[in-house]
């Protein structure tokens, strides 16, 4: 079932996420509702509180863009409780979008290399180091848990720029071709 995203001025945008335990009610049901709601928007990651659960859930998929951003390597993944442990190496730019936030994109910061702790679907822990593009999607999506958007990263003459627009998705004035939830109709 394909879930509404939850818009720019949304309140569970900006909250903490909390974990997601392993008795969670139909847990296979919200994943594969969260794969289908992101591959409608066409995005390559998906966060719980996108979809108005304010959850440590997030999903990815990179493969679908292994050769159009030159990876060697994609994948698909959930992410369930996750924590960054390490974000190291020198920073760089690349431009960012968020089915949250239509229409925007910006240039972003971010250190090429993380270590993650997180569990499976099956609660099975992990901890994996990814670096460059795939480092960065699951940076974008984990700052969803934590209550951060992009557009918060972006340089101070770039939020002055989007202000008008960041106001006109808020309040619904906006036509995506995805079902998405405001936080104001006007």
């Amino acid at each position: 079932m394909i879930l509404p995203i939850f818009g720019y001025g949304q309140p569970v945008l900006k909250r903490i996420a909390e974990d997601i335990p392993a008795d969670y009610p139909k847990l296979d049901q919200l994943i594969a509702n969260m794969w289908e709601t992101m591959y409608n928007a066409h995005g390559v990651g998906l966060a719980g509180p996108q979809v108005g659960l304010a959850l440590r859930i997030f999903v990815i998929d990179t493969e679908q863009v292994k050769d159009d951003e030159k990876l060697d390597v994609g994948f698909k993944k959930v992410f369930l409780n996750a924590r960054i442990l390490e974000e190291e190496g020198t920073p760089w730019s690349y431009e960012e979008g968020c089915l949250s936030i239509p229409d925007i994109r910006g240039d972003v910061e971010r250190c090429p290399t993380i270590r993650i702790r997180y569990q499976d679907e099956h609660f099975q822990w992990f901890e994996e180091t990814y670096s460059g593009l795939n480092a960065r999607v699951i940076q974008h999506e984990y700052d969803h848990i934590e209550g951060v958007l992009f557009t918060e990263k972006l340089k101070p003459l770039k939020k002055r720029l989007i202000k008008k627009k960041l106001e006109m998705i808020r309040t619904g004035q906006i036509l995506p071709d995805y079902k998405m939830r405001f936080a104001v109709r006007s």
